[in-house]
Order: C-alpha cells, then sequence, then structure tokens
C-alpha cells in the first residue's frame, strides 16, 4: 500500500485485519463471559446458543484473543517503549485533558497514556490466560487444589473487568480524538493529524530535516 502525497499510512492492513480480529474476540469473550459471571446477565447466554454452549465457547474464544494480541502486541511492542518525554507528558496531564498539545513534549507513534493502556492490556491478557487455564474445568481445574481455583476465579473476573474498563477507555479517546478512527478503519491519517497528535512520529516518517517543518 501507497501512502497518497496527503495521507500517511498509520496501520497496515495486516495490522488493521489484527486489531479488529482482537476487537471481536473481546466483544464475544466479553458477552460470554458477563452472561456465566452473574445469573442476572445469564440472559446473554442466547447469543451463543445456550448456558452449555456458552461455557464449550468462552474459553475457546479467550484464547483466539488472546493469540491473535500476541502476534498485535509483537508489532507495536517497539513503539510502546517508555521514553524520558513520556514522564513529562504525564506531568502535563492538564494540558493533555484541556487539549493544548502545543505544550506537551513531542510525541511518537503513540504517547504516555495509550502505552500505559497498552501495558494494562498486557498485564490482564496475562491474568485472564493463566486464570483462565486454572479455571478451565473440562481439562485443567481437576490439577489444582480448590484453594488456586477460587483464587483464579477471582483473579479471571478482576482482570475481565479492568480489561473491559480499559477497553471502553480506548473507545472513548478513539472517538474523542477525531481522525483516530479512519487510521483504525483505513489506515491512514492526514499530515496535519499526525503534526497535531503524534509530532516526533510525523517528523519520523517524512524525515523532516528542518525541526520547524510543518505539513501543508
Amino acid at each position: 500500500m501507497n501512502e497518497h502525497p496527503d495521507t500517511l499510512i498509520r496501520y497496515t492492513a495486516n495490522e488493521r485485519t489484527n486489531h479488529w480480529i482482537v476487537a471481536l474476540a473481546f466483544l464475544l469473550a466479553a458477552l460470554s463471559g458477563l452472561a456465566l459471571f452473574h445469573p442476572a446477565l445469564y440472559w446473554l447466554s442466547a447469543l451463543f446458543g445456550g448456558g452449555p454452549w456458552t461455557r464449550i465457547l468462552h474459553p475457546i474464544i479467550g484464547l483466539i484473543m488472546t493469540i491473535a494480541f500476541v502476534f498485535l502486541a509483537a508489532v507495536v511492542w517497539k513503539d510502546n517503549r517508555l521514553e524520558p518525554r513520556d514522564r513529562e507528558w504525564l506531568h502535563r496531564i492538564k494540558d493533555v485533558v484541556n487539549n493544548r498539545e502545543e505544550q506537551l513534549p513531542e510525541v511518537g507513534r503513540y504517547n504516555a497514556g495509550q502505552k500505559l493502556l497498552f501495558f494494562v492490556f498486557v498485564v490482564c491478557m496475562v491474568g485472564l490466560l493463566l486464570s483462565g487455564l486454572v479455571i478451565w474445568r473440562q481439562y485443567f481445574s481437576m490439577y489444582f487444589p480448590i484453594g488456586i481455583v477460587r483464587f483464579a476465579s477471582l483473579l479471571h473476573a478482576v482482570c475481565a473487568f479492568l480489561l473491559i474498563g480499559a477497553i471502553i477507555l480506548h473507545i472513548y479517546a478513539a472517538i474523542w480524538v477525531k481522525g483516530s478512527l479512519r487510521a483504525m478503519t483505513r489506515g491512514t491519517v492526514t499530515p496535519g493529524w499526525a503534526w497535531k497528535h503524534h509530532r516526533a512520529w510525523f517528523r519520523e516518517r517524512t524525515h523532516a530535516a528542518n525541526p520547524r517543518a510543518r505539513p501543508d
């Protein structure tokens, strides 16, 4: 895919496909998990063909989500490493909230908030995978003491709710920052968007030699 003169490629087709596989698997895992979490939400199991099928499909969907996320994380891991400028960005959180980005340090492909959210995803995914294996009754739970199984059930629920909250925040931020959704649907952003929100990344992509250079 070649860049148009008026756009910059932010995500390749493979990255976007991977992202949407994770997103769809997360939605299905969340709905099936909530159906199993509390009797008041059991009606959600109708979406999966009833209780037995919900119990069968939930861990399988979870594995698909985890595997897809591993591939996605491997691609963006390098861009999510914390840097000194990220600490400065966090110290100026009031400017972030008030959309005063001209007062913030230049941001690479991801800002500090996005990086912290990414690591929340990683921790929650690991927690869900390990605890999910322990409580997967059909295959693994019989190998663990009941105390470990109970603790794993609690950990699974905590990680699930943290991940749901993080995903809601992720969606809100994507809507709040105009032009972000286009990046994950079309794969491109305008030079103006890149300059405003991810200036260091813009310089890297355009190889701008002049630090004062601005997009048209």
